[in-house]
Order: structure tokens, then sequence, then C-alpha cells
């Protein structure tokens, strides 16, 4: 079993839970609730036991929302299938990762410059088969079973990758199209030392996609941001921190060099 790292609540009804290096949340009331993203393998047990304590033992949610479908955000699934029969929801183009019609690339462990970035080539990019439960999301952009919010395509870490955001707060689910914690290190995955950065490099093979992206999301001014990895943030810090993302992106966030980085490290 994986032991949970840390519970934060990011809104009354939006909690976030970290398994070793990558986050997860659980969204909604007793009434009805939804998963999003299912972090490392071996942490189903403790999805289950903190999703009972907030929403009611036994109660399973009305569906599971994958951001994407990297081993860190769907590792809990065959467990979790033993015990709740749902629907999961996806961007189409992630879809063939999650059918087992197609793997993702390799990584790159030479960008990053930190342990994490170097034992990236250990990680799972095979495909998983999620079978009949993986759904496409509406094309109209709303969230099955959440009320009030919307996805948004937010491709370069994954073709696929979708954040959701909630307008009435402009609470954001960023997935990891911008993380708060530089993720590459080791040193800081371990402290959680909060700053914004961009999306993991080692594996992010599409960096001007992924700098649109994180373009498209600082234009909605989030009020809070909740990431894929990182700590919740929220307020000044959230603002100035994507500001300068956005500015200095190609210094910031775009390795020098590497596997999927153009000539002379520009985001073209």
């Amino acid at each position: 079993m994986t032991v949970v790292s840390s519970v934060d609540q990011v809104a009354p009804d939006l909690t976030r839970l970290r398994y070793l290096f990558a986050n997860l949340y659980l969204w909604g009331t007793s009434d009805s609730w939804v998963l999003i993203d299912a972090g490392v393998e071996g942490c189903a047990d403790d999805i289950v036991k903190a999703a009972g304590e907030r929403f009611g033992e036994g109660t399973p949610p009305q569906a599971i929302v994958l951001t994407h479908g990297h081993f860190d955000h769907v590792g809990a699934f065959p467990q979790l299938f033993e015990r709740w029969d749902v629907p999961v929801y996806a961007h189409p183009l992630e879809l063939p990762h999650l059918t087992g019609a197609a793997d993702y690339l390799p990584p790159d462990p030479s960008v990053g410059g930190g342990a994490m970035a170097l034992m990236s080539i250990t990680y799972p990019r095979k495909a998983i088969d999620l079978g009949p439960r993986v759904r496409p999301l509406p094309a109209d952009e709303t969230v099955p079973n959440m009320p009030g919010w919307r996805w948004v395509h937010v491709p370069g870490h994954t073709a696929g990758q979708v954040a959701l955001f909630r307008e009435s707060d402009r609470c954001l689910i960023a997935a990891d199209a911008f993380v708060t914690v530089k993720q590459e290190s080791l040193y800081a995955v371990a402290t959680q030392e909060q700053e914004v950065h961009g999306p993991p490099a080692y594996f992010t093979p599409d960096w001007a996609a992924a700098r649109a992206s994180v373009e498209r999301l600082a234009a909605l001014h989030p009020a809070v941001a909740a990431t894929g990895h990182g700590t919740p943030m929220r307020g000044e810090p959230l603002t100035r921190g994507l500001e300068a993302l956005v500015r200095d992106f190609d210094e910031v966030a775009v390795p020098d060099r590497g596997r999927y980085v153009p000539e002379g490290g520009q985001a073209d």
C-alpha cells in the first residue's frame, strides 16, 4: 500500500491527495462525487479509504476523469476497478494510450538536470487498456457529473491532456500543463518547494504546444491552481508565477537541448 503523503483542501468541494510524487483529486459531496486521475500504482486502497471518509464508506464515484494517461495518473486503475464499475472520461486524443493502441513516446532523461529526470528512463510508458469503460469527453467541453466545470485542451505534455476549470471561483485543475514544483529534481519533489514551473521536461515531447497551453491557462486568470505535481497555489504568487512562466517560457521551461527540443532550444 502507498501511504498518503499529504491531503489539502483546494476548495470546499475539492480535495487533493498526494501519493509519492503525484497528485489526484476528489471533487463533490456525499450525493455525487468524481475522482480526477488515479495516481501511482499501489494507492487504490488509500483512495478508497479517503473517499469513504469524505463521501461515505462504500460510495463509488459517478465517474473518473483523466487529465492524461501517464503512469503516475492511472496507476490505481486495476485495483479500483475491482471495487468500482464506473466510466472513465478522457480527451479523444488520449484514447489510443488508454485502449492499448499506442504507447507514449520515450522519456528524455537528459533534460531537467535532476534525479527524477534521470530515473525517467525506468518510468512505464506502455499503453493501458481500460476497455469499454473509457469514453471521450463531450465535444461541448462540459465535464460529465461535474456541473459548473469545463475541460480545456492543453496539449504538449501529451496530445490529449486536459485541464478542468470552474468559472464561478476560477478554480483550475491544471494537470501537468504547468506544475508548482521542479518535478525533475528529487530534492524539490521531496521538499515540495513551491514555485510555478513548466510541465515535467522528461515527459514533454511538444514544447510549442506546451507553451501555447500555458498561455491558454494563464489567460483564464485562475484564483487557485491544483496541479498534477506540487502543492495548490493561489492568489498573487500564482498570478506572478504564471506571468513569469508565459513571459520566459523558452528560457525557463524548454531545455537547452534534448530528444524533443528543436535546435537552439526554442519552442517553435
